[in-house]
């Protein structure tokens, strides 16, 4: 069941009127509850979406759209039947649940829910999804910089069936090879930072015009007699050249194997431009997992709320709504079995209901920490900025209170391997609240995590040999026999012989090299 559900043709029920009564709910009772959802949504927290496409899916369908990254069109791969393989196993013998829903950033915004869900689940699983979500895709600033939602549909339909058209001429080896060595390479596929674009020709022709009358006119023969600076270092021309034309280093892996390797042929260049789109199509959520859960997990608990309080939910529908949320947020102690690091809903969650606090009832604490929007009064439009200007680790390091850290009993251990024993490295005051922050929001900061691993030369002269440096920050190599792997891979797309070097960026010295020669399967 598909429902297209437009704000313009919202007519939210009236306050004191139940929007359903028991468990079960139709295409009616969908649209009440959008409706509902969205007179709280608009005028009350202020958000702003995309217009709303809600599809009812089956618990086959759910695991379908797991195995295939959650996207609702998606080329072929065999990695995607073994997921779904996997996940199914482990649901038919209740090994793992399922989610409520899976959100598409598109435009319109495309919300799964499932069919099993109570009416009141799928009022949670609309604010939550399809206003909460929504309105962070739509407004914040990464994915307005790197994403496209309205063309991004359009896209995967392209991409699904040029994939299949190869299959049908190349064969399905042949392209499967390709998308392996592409998979293997996707985290390495995305570019960090906004990059320029390149002038076209006839503005390169007029800057060197430019370039060669300044120079003409700031001509001076006198400066050539000038003696040279003792110990100067003179550049390699033909290798500042390469760099030049290879745009070297460059960080973004399969961009440089799309445009630079000599042996790849088109049908296999545009495959690789297809993964790299879709792994940077997927760039942002990975840095706001915490503002983007948080986000919508405090506004459906607003909504809910407000429904509750217009008399629109019953009080069994409230109890099951808190039941839900309590589990959603619930955060296990460090010392719990069950504890697998910090839930992005729980840590998002207690963070905005604090900054809320801030603005709304700040202490004196507060009023020193955070002196601009303390007191300030408007809550949700310090969260709405929030949720527009930063990711996760700026976030964090950013608005992280000290009174959460105590809430959440947050504590620094360092584990120096060279040291016997564990040191607790910053206490509950003024200098371990900031270092702990600080510690704290780098968990979340993709350019730690990542390795960072660069095409820095290729040997164009004599073997025509690629050379990568991986920064090894604090000494800390890449696992052998993955880096092996991958190297591989990366050595089949580039057709020649491919070395990794890990570099310790204080010192210069190589730690390992790992090197891979290019296997005859592509061509």
């Amino acid at each position: 069941m598909v429902a297209s559900l437009s704000r313009k043709t919202s007519a939210a029920p009236p306050a004191g009127e139940l929007l359903f009564s028991g468990n079960d709910w139709d295409f009616h009772t969908i649209r009440r509850i959008h409706d509902a959802c969205e007179a709280v949504a608009g005028p009350e927290l202020g958000l702003s979406w995309y217009p709303n496409q809600i599809e009812i899916i089956t618990a086959e369908q759910m695991l379908d759209a797991y195995a295939s990254i959650g996207m609702p069109l998606f080329y072929k791969h065999w990695s995607f039947g073994k997921h779904f393989a996997q996940q199914e196993a482990s649901y038919r013998r209740g090994l793992m649940g399922l989610a409520y829903e899976i959100v598409i950033n598109s435009d319109p915004c495309i919300s799964y829910v499932m069919e099993e869900n109570t009416a009141t689940m799928q009022t949670l699983v609309i604010a939550h999804a399809a206003f909460g979500h929504n309105h962070f895709f739509k407004n914040n600033y990464l994915f307005k910089q790197w994403t496209d939602a309205e063309g991004i549909l359009d896209y995967l339909d392209f991409a699904k069936g040029y994939i299949a058209r190869c299959e049908e001429r190349y064969g399905h080896q042949a392209v499967e090879q390709v998308l392996d060595a592409a998979h293997a390479l996707m985290s390495q596929g995305v570019h960090r930072y906004p990059r320029k674009k390149r002038p076209d020709l006839a503005s390169e022709q007029r800057r060197e015009r430019e370039r060669e009358q300044h120079g003409e006119q700031i001509y001076n023969d006198l400066w050539r007699t000038l003696p040279a600076k003792a110990g100067a270092a003179k550049g390699d021309p033909a290798l500042e050249r390469r760099k030049a034309l290879l745009e070297l280093p460059q960080e973004n892996i399969l961009y440089f194997l799309e445009k630079v390797a000599p042996r790849l042929r088109p049908w296999q260049r545009e495959i690789l431009r297809i993964v790299r789109l879709v792994a940077q199509y997927f760039y942002p959520q990975r840095q706001t997992k915490v503002m983007n859960e948080g986000c919508a997990t405090y506004c459906h608990y607003r909504i809910m709320n407000a429904l509750s309080q217009k008399g629109q939910l019953s009080e069994a529908a409230y109890l099951e709504f808190l039941t839900s949320h309590t589990n959603v947020i619930r955060q296990p102690n460090f010392d719990d079995r069950s504890f697998g690091g910090h839930n992005p809903y729980a840590l998002g969650f207690a963070m905005m209901q604090d900054i809320a606090r801030i603005v709304e009832q700040p202490t004196q604490e507060d009023r020193d920490w955070f002196p601009d929007i303390a007191g300030t009064g408007d809550a949700m439009g310090v969260l709405r900025d929030c949720w527009e200007n930063y990711r996760d680790e700026s976030f964090i390091a950013q608005f992280l209170s000290p009174k959460l850290m105590r809430d959440m009993r947050l504590f620094h251990v360092v584990d120096d391997p060279d040291e016997p024993e564990m040191r607790v490295e910053a206490i509950h005051d003024e200098r371990g609240y900031r270092k702990m922050r600080r510690s704290f929001a780098r968990q979340y900061d993709v350019a730690w995590l990542d390795p960072d691993i660069e095409v820095v030369d290729v040997d164009l002269e004599g073997d025509r040999r690629l050379i990568l440096h991986h920064k090894a920050l604090n000494r800390i190599t890449l696992q052998k026999d993955d880096a092996r792997r991958v190297l591989q891979h990366l050595a089949d797309l580039w057709g020649y012989d491919a070395v990794l070097k890990e570099i310790d960026p204080a010192s210069g010295a190589v730690l390992v090299e790992h090197t891979a020669s290019a296997r005859p399967i592509f061509f």
